[in-house]
């Protein structure tokens, strides 16, 4: 049995190029993982949140491990094919095991360069990943702690991530952050 280890090699957040802090400019995602029921639910939640749009990704994972969130990010390569590269141009992190794989989250499954580049925040500092922080707080409106996430169906947790894409926002004038992403996508491709 191999034992998980917390992120300790990877890009510091201090690294980052300093234009994602202004959320000016599209593709720059923050992610973490909302967790069920401790000691009874297996199964998480990946959480992504573009920083510019505030647009979500919810993804099921069968589990908490970092071959399961590499596992994800294949799968989401893989269906956004060329575009994944202008879209997850960088991914920050915080320093938990299930982000201990760097090289897998930066390799892709269909090239042979990267796919994007992983930062990793400063331990105990969730701020520094705020808007994911804020996101979470949104998914825990329609999840709440406690919840056993092993019985959720994929059109369950599509409903959370489109309810959150979906709704207003003052930040954004009562647009969507799905509106806002539209527009971004539309304008890379």
């Amino acid at each position: 049995v191999q034992v998980q280890k917390r992120a300790t090699a990877g890009e510091s957040i201090e690294n980052r190029p300093k234009e994602i802090e202004k959320r000016e400019i599209f593709g720059h995602w923050e992610m973490d993982t909302v967790k069920g029921k401790r000691g009874v639910t297996k199964s998480c939640m990946l959480v992504l949140t573009e920083r510019k749009t505030r647009d979500e990704i919810v993804i099921k994972l069968k589990d908490q491990g970092a071959a399961s969130v590499v596992d994800a990010l294949d799968r989401l390569e893989r269906k956004w094919g060329d575009m994944f590269y202008k879209v997850f141009r960088s991914i920050t992190v915080d320093n938990g095991v299930e982000f201990s794989d760097y090289e897998g989250m930066e390799r892709s499954a269909l090239k042979e360069e990267k796919r994007t580049f992983v930062f990793y925040c400063h331990p105990y500092s969730s701020w520094e990943r705020g808007t994911n922080e804020v996101t979470n707080k949104m998914v825990r409106r329609r999840v709440p702690k406690g919840t056993n996430f092993d019985g959720r169906t994929e059109e369950e947790i599509q409903a959370v991530e489109e309810w959150i894409n979906k709704y207003p926002r003052r930040m954004h004038g009562y647009k969507s952050a799905g509106q806002l992403f539209d527009e971004e996508l539309k304008r890379i491709s």
